[in-house]
């Protein structure tokens, strides 16, 4: 336990920020303890796999993804990318900060989801440091006005991989001449039994939010906060993701308000749980809220080995601040100041019994 305890301390201290050229070159990387491995590209600072054991110490890759890496830069959905300069969906795709009205670049209809038509997870980012069986780290300079987003921003992302079971990953961001919104977001698509195995709708979820954020048809806020009891929200105890997703007109894309936790502790957001191949995947974060998504846009996506992942063919759980959080005061700021930085973390704990 003292182990972990220090690594969480490591995860909260403040980082230094190097502003230096960005590195073109795209290549894959791999983070790897035993029989846990993780690979990685800058494109992105994407996650490519997860290879893990099962219950009987079978090895399978539990996110979905692609084959090559050409694939990725046509990619519409996502795979294992980092999301951002803000992560889900700003309305309209404009704002008003400091009594100055900013047009974003719309590419979900009317409204900017994901950072834009090039957000953060097209983009290439400098490999700032790696080291196999300890961590990677990825750095990107956005600049003022990238997707109508105002000021310079530096950005790293930081995986880390302990024991063999423990994945890390730890976003930080610094604004330098204008205060912006940051909301950066991992989107990895999670399928515990395999990324070729068919659908998680088996998958048993418990979510540590007993509130949500209510959407429109556009799939942005009302602005309302109301609670999940009585509702198909309602997780707060194991259940299996498909036993009320008939309720739903295409499935799980919703805001989850997690429940606080201890001061200086991570907040427990999710527990996911496949019973075939007993693996568990357990996520802590020290943000206010959880995207659930199931995966409702996947089409006939040719994925790894040529398998199709169709509807509900894995889940993303989107440790984030709140969506459209720019319009609406009443939800958490996103706001950071110049000289001011953003810090989000992510902890993943993997077992399989």
């Amino acid at each position: 336990m003292a182990k972990i305890y220090l690594f969480l301390c490591f995860l909260l201290l403040p980082l230094v920020f190097d502003r230096s050229e960005a590195n073109e070159k795209v290549g894959i990387y791999e983070l790897k303890k035993g029989d846990f491995s993780v690979k990685l590209t800058n494109y992105g600072a994407t996650v490519l796999s997860v290879f893990l054991p099962d219950k009987n110490g079978k090895l399978d890759d539990i996110v979905l993804g692609f084959d090559s890496l050409n694939e990725y830069t046509n990619d519409s959905v996502y795979f294992g990318a980092i999301v951002g300069r803000v992560a889900n969906r700003i309305g309209g795709a404009q704002f008003e900060l400091n009594g100055v009205q900013y047009k974003l670049v719309a590419n979900d209809g009317n409204n900017t989801l994901h950072g834009g038509l090039k957000g953060f997870g097209d983009v290439v980012w400098t490999v700032k440091s790696h080291k196999e069986d300890s961590h990677i780290t990825f750095t990107y300079d956005s600049l003022d006005g990238e997707q109508g987003f105002p000021g310079d921003l530096s950005v790293s992302v930081t995986y880390m991989i302990i024991d063999t079971n423990k994945l890390a990953i730890r976003m930080d961001a610094k604004a330098h001449n204008k205060a912006t919104p940051v909301n950066l977001a991992h989107h990895t698509y999670w399928n515990l039994r395999g990324q070729n195995s068919g659908d998680i709708l088996s998958h048993k979820i418990q979510l540590f939010g007993s509130k949500v954020t209510p959407v429109n048809d556009q799939l942005i806020p009302t602005g309302e906060i109301v609670p999940v009891k009585g509702t198909p929200y309602d997780f707060l105890e194991p259940q299996e993701i498909g036993s009320k997703i008939s309720g739903l007109p295409d499935g799980y894309d919703i805001n989850y308000v997690l429940d606080p936790s201890s001061p200086n502790h991570l907040r427990k957001a999710a527990v996911l749980h496949d019973s075939v191949s007993g693996r568990k995947l357990e996520l802590w974060t020290n943000k206010p809220g959880l995207q659930f998504y199931t995966s409702n846009m996947l089409d006939n996506v040719h994925g790894k080995g040529g398998f199709v992942y169709r509807k509900h063919a894995a889940v993303c759980l989107e440790t984030q601040g709140f969506p459209d959080a720019v319009n609406h005061p009443n939800f958490p700021s996103q706001i950071v100041k110049p000289g001011e930085t953003y810090l989000h973390v992510m902890l993943y704990r993997f077992t399989a019994a």
